[in-house]
């Protein structure tokens, strides 16, 4: 049995509802977990590029019990989200307001005196924004990485052992993917320096990390299709990424980063 946990702020993204790969019964059993007072949801919730292929998408009810989740917890729960690209299709709805919920493109959250910008992070990836044929090219081959990474770990559970994300491991050890990684936060830190932000909070690359670009914190909530995580901040305004595996929840140390680079 989990002791349930109340954080100030929780930070999800890239759950992609709508996409076989999408842990969306994890994700719904990480909110009766850990409630909090916000909620950013950090884009690519929903997976409208695989809606709209139509083909191999399919809108299980595990989609629909997340969405449930958030009309639930919303009543004490503040809930911004921020829309992604693979959920681009909210920009014609953006702003909006329902109750307890806003959907916005990006955001500028205060904590204490601190401010973070918020945002999915696709604006700094060019071939997303401007080639999106090429993007679903990429998107296919990505497909195909998640789906070795799911017959891996179906061998997994078979013998007792805990979820291990494969391709999180492949992407780490390929050489362009740890440029892009490194580019990435480099340009997204500098923006939110111009935004004259303290740090800021995205997600997009599936790539959970607390680092400091000079004096910018830099921070990914990761995803619930590899990596299973979230960040959490406390009351003393304090953060860390909470990693979910086979019902259990694992905490990071609060507020360690992992390192200080220079931009």
């Amino acid at each position: 049995m989990i002791e349930k946990k109340h954080y100030k702020t929780i930070v999800l993204s890239d759950i992609h509802l709508g996409s076989k790969y999408s842990k969306a019964k994890e994700v719904t059993h990480f909110l009766k977990v850990y409630s909090c007072d916000l909620l950013i949801l950090c884009g690519d919730i929903i997976d409208g590029w695989n809606i709209m292929r139509g083909k191999k998408a399919k809108w299980k009810k595990r989609h629909t019990n997340f969405i449930k989740q958030l009309l639930d917890i919303q009543h004490k729960t503040k809930i911004i989200y921020v829309r992604g690209n693979h959920d681009d299709f909210l920009d014609r709805m953006i702003p909006m307001h329902f109750q307890n919920i806003s959907l916005v493109k990006d955001y500028i959250y205060k904590s204490g005196n601190k401010q973070y910008y918020v945002l999915h992070g696709d604006i700094f990836d060019t071939i997303t924004s401007n080639f999106k044929w090429l993007s679903g090219i990429g998107d296919i081959g990505y497909n195909i990485l998640l789906w070795i990474n799911k017959l891996y770990n179906y061998r997994r559970i078979k013998k007792g052992l805990p979820y291990y994300s494969l391709s999180q491991e492949i992407k780490g050890k390929v050489k362009a993917s740890v440029s892009y990684i490194s580019d990435f936060e480099k340009n997204i830190a500098a923006i939110a320096w111009t935004k004259k932000c303290d740090g800021v909070i995205c997600g997009h690359i599936h790539h959970p990390e607390i680092t400091y670009y000079d004096e910018i914190l830099y921070l990914n909530s990761g995803d619930w299709v590899e990596s299973l995580s979230a960040l959490a901040e406390d009351e003393q305004g304090n953060w860390q990424i909470v990693y979910y595996n086979n019902c259990f929840v694992q905490e990071s140390p609060a507020n360690n980063p992992v390192k200080k680079i220079a931009i």
